[in-house]
């Protein structure tokens, strides 16, 4: 007897805000996650919150305009359970939790602020380390606009995980100085297991040095591709990489610091490639609710 269910997960990031619906299809000996739906709206409330404090009127209506989109493409898909969290930039925003209780009156949709090590958490739920193997040493990189979140993975359990204000939206509004990475930089040195550690990367940009890469998702790039990619980008200005890269408006200028921050932790643990399996804060959403 095979259960079909359909379940989603709204997340509204500093760059973005998503809504990811899957089909759960259980059996009595496996279970899959196959995506059905993903939408994805770029609101970049970061850009606001992180150089003003708070989330403005307009996009305050952006976003229950979206949610409400969200709702009723939930109960078109026919969704049974659903869970939605907001990240950094709402979190840090002053008016933040009058956005959400908006957000709930007009919509009927809840939306939860999630912490740091919340989000670590259920990034984590994806188990995707599981893929690749279980006696290994990862470092989970989830790169998003307001911040970083690390996990460390040992012999498949967590060990450390911490959240880092290094975004790509606080990198490109100059809110990011040496003291931060050196931060990072001192708290990896200090929780990396030794010998060799590979990386896992999450978020759109580096999904997006997948995609360009042609690299299936069970085979990892290398770091020495990263640098060159990196270093391919940085050739153009931010209209070029629109017209000549066929970079998306919104991708175009937080893919630089994206990969900065990738890079310099390739660097300082000596990683030489990084796994890149297009999972992130909606999929263990689903997961850890399903």
């Amino acid at each position: 007897m095979i259960k079909f269910t359909k379940v989603a997960a709204i997340d509204i990031g500093s760059n973005a805000m998503r809504l990811l619906i899957n089909d759960v299809i259980e059996s009595k000996d496996e279970k899959k996650y196959i995506k059905e739906s993903l939408i994805r709206v770029p609101v970049r409330l970061g850009t606001e919150v992180f150089t003003k404090g708070e989330i403005s009127e307009e996009s305050r209506e952006r976003l229950v305009h979206s949610v409400m989109a969200y709702k009723h493409l939930m109960v078109a898909h026919g969704v049974k359970y659903f869970r939605g969290c907001a990240t950094s930039a709402m979190r840090e925003a002053k008016n933040g939790k009058e956005i959400i209780k908006s957000i709930k009156e007009t919509t009927g949709i809840n939306i939860e602020i999630i912490d740091g090590q919340e989000e670590a958490a259920i990034i984590y739920a994806n188990h995707i380390e599981k893929l690749i193997a279980d006696d290994n040493a990862y470092l989970y990189v989830d790169v998003g606009g307001g911040s970083t979140e690390l996990t460390v993975i040992n012999k498949g359990e967590i060990v450390a995980a911490k959240s880092f204000k290094i975004g790509t939206l606080r990198i490109l509004n100059d809110m990011v100085n040496q003291e931060m990475w050196n931060d990072l930089k001192a708290w990896l040195m200090e929780n990396l297991p030794h010998g060799k550690v590979d990386l896992i990367g999450s978020g759109g940009n580096i999904n997006k040095v997948a995609k360009v890469s042609g690299k299936d998702v069970s085979k990892p790039v290398s770091y020495t591709y990263l640098k060159k990619y990196f270093k391919e980008l940085q050739k153009y200005n931010y209209e070029e990489r629109i017209l000549k890269l066929d970079l998306k408006p919104d991708r175009a200028d937080v893919i630089i610091p994206a990969m900065q921050i990738f890079t310099s932790i390739m660097k300082w643990t000596k990683a030489t490639k990084i796994y890149i399996p297009k999972m992130g804060l909606a999929d263990g959403i689903i997961k850890q609710l399903y």
